[in-house]
């Protein structure tokens, strides 16, 4: 049975209905696969969502460039900034610091190569993998996206799992956003929908809520 936003607002406020804890709590979406082959999948169910309504609470992205692109994601409010002189020597320690630190790393196309020696090592064990941007994209548009975006991706479990919000959002802005993700997801999969056993929602702290029909 298809998903729907009425199915999914239902689950949401359910799951968000009792306060667990006294911060911020992220709302999870969990998509629980069937009938699929994880090793075959793993390497192409790896989806960047731009949640349309935002995540509640804004990544942090941070920048690989030089020159005239350095500073227009300065001006376009990036958490960081970084030059080629800066990746110089790097140590480990520091490039896992960073790769602690930024959500997403955009990096200028021809800076990639040495971004992969630098910073990769740091970067592919937590899942953030560096984005190419070319030299003239909009910064100020892709600071935008980027800072309401999730990593939508299959590991080594039968399940795609990743936040759609934080729980002060509205249970309708939170639906929107899971059939974004789901949208994206059934995408990759062989068999669409028929490949996903069921969907979940939870908070941070919270007890998973499976999304049913009425």
């Amino acid at each position: 049975m298809p998903i729907t936003k009425e199915m999914l607002v239902q689950a949401v406020e359910k799951a968000v209905s009792h306060k667990h804890a006294n911060f911020k709590e992220t709302v999870e979406l969990i998509i629980v696969l069937r009938d699929v082959n994880v090793k075959e999948l793993g390497g192409k169910v790896r989806e960047t969502v731009f949640l349309p309504k935002g995540r509640g609470k804004e990544r942090k992205v941070c920048v690989v460039a030089d020159g005239e692109m350095a500073e227009r994601a300065r001006q376009a409010g990036a958490h960081m900034v970084l030059t080629p002189a800066d990746l110089q020597g790097m140590t480990k320690k520091n490039a896992k610091k960073i790769a602690d630190t930024c959500d997403w790393v955009l990096v200028k196309t021809d800076l990639m190569a040495v971004v992969g020696r630098t910073l990769g090592p740091a970067l592919g064990p937590r899942g953030k993998a560096p984005v190419p941007v070319p030299p003239g994209s909009d910064m100020v548009a892709l600071m935008n996206r980027f800072k309401n975006a999730v990593l939508a991706r299959l590991k080594d479990q039968p399940q795609v799992m990743t936040s759609i919000g934080t729980a002060d959002m509205k249970p309708e802005d939170l639906a929107e956003n899971a059939l974004a993700v789901i949208s994206a997801v059934e995408t990759k999969l062989p068999q669409g929908v028929a490949n996903i056993d069921k969907v979940i929602v939870k908070t941070t702290m919270g007890i998973p809520v499976e999304v049913r029909g009425v």
